[in-house]
């Protein structure tokens, strides 16, 4: 489990970047949401151990910080960002020199991964496109099978038959004891796959919540007319969007999109005001 519990981070050049961060994250898929500075990508390197949280307690993986960087965490994470650069030239290297790092690694869930994108372990990666770096990337990082994987943008330079192999990839090879991470902007890509939405804004988690608890307390519904009651409306192409708290007694499904815009509206705090109450409450 990762927990973080006021956990900040400022850069060199005095920037706060994150800031009483707060969250506890168990085995699943789940959402990093947040606009473009928000502070995702130093938080995925902070719990990676990239980047030293302040303090360093507040930032745990199964109650040892992350920024002591002990081999004994070290091995049960992984990350993958847009910045990270392949280390060996080939996947075949990769997996003699830097696999035995990690005791679950699956070489055979590796070559099942390889076979899907179609990519031989003995190709020169500095022969791939963009894309098939990244399919390379995602492929090992998957057999890996760390406690915790962390995934920024893991969509970025691939086709639509390639993420629709990624999504299918990511529902076998994740296991039940993983923790995934996925940052992403692109949130339909995967949308079937979350297990909960966290979202930062300013550097600060405004929202960590399962996704079966936003779906019991509010509702995504759209009408030709202004939705009466609605906590957020959004126009577009000729019909009212909206987010209404769930009065039905059932789930709804969830508009990962609107949602994001309305926790990024001066609608927010009243949406989150909803979000957080309990069924007694409402």
């Amino acid at each position: 489990m990762i927990t973080l519990q006021n956990l900040n981070y400022r850069y060199k050049s005095g920037l706060q970047a994150l800031h009483n961060v707060n969250a506890e994250i168990t085995p699943g898929i789940h959402l990093l949401l947040g606009e473009n500075g928000a502070g995702k990508t130093t938080l995925l390197h902070t719990i990676a151990g990239l980047r030293t949280a302040t303090p360093a307690s507040s930032c745990l993986i199964d109650g040892t910080p992350s920024a002591l960087r002990l081999p004994s965490v070290q091995q049960k994470g992984f990350v993958i960002t847009d910045e990270m650069a392949f280390p060996f030239p080939t996947i075949r290297d990769m997996v003699r020199l830097h696999a035995c790092f990690y005791p679950n690694f699956n070489k055979d869930m590796l070559a099942a991964n390889l076979q899907s994108f179609g990519i031989s372990d003995s190709d020169p990666i500095d022969s791939f496109s963009l894309g098939n770096r990244k399919k390379a990337y995602l492929a090992y990082a998957l057999a890996l099978q760390t406690e915790v994987l962390l995934l920024d943008e893991p969509a970025n330079g691939l086709d639509i038959s390639a993420k629709r192999t990624l999504l299918q990839m990511l529902s076998q090879c994740v296991a039940e004891n993983q923790t995934v991470i996925i940052s992403t902007h692109t949130v339909w890509d995967f949308e079937s796959l979350f297990d909960s939405v966290m979202m930062l804004r300013q550097g600060t988690m405004i929202l960590s919540m399962p996704v079966w608890t936003i779906s019991e307390r509010i509702s995504f519904v759209s009408d030709t007319f202004p939705i009466e009651g609605a906590i957020y409306t959004e126009p577009l192409l000729g019909r009212f969007h909206a987010i209404v708290p769930n009065t039905s007694g059932q789930p709804s499904d969830l508009n990962y999109t609107l949602l994001y815009s309305a926790l990024q509206s001066p609608k927010a705090q009243d949406l989150l005001n909803v979000l957080n109450q309990t069924p007694q409450q409402q």
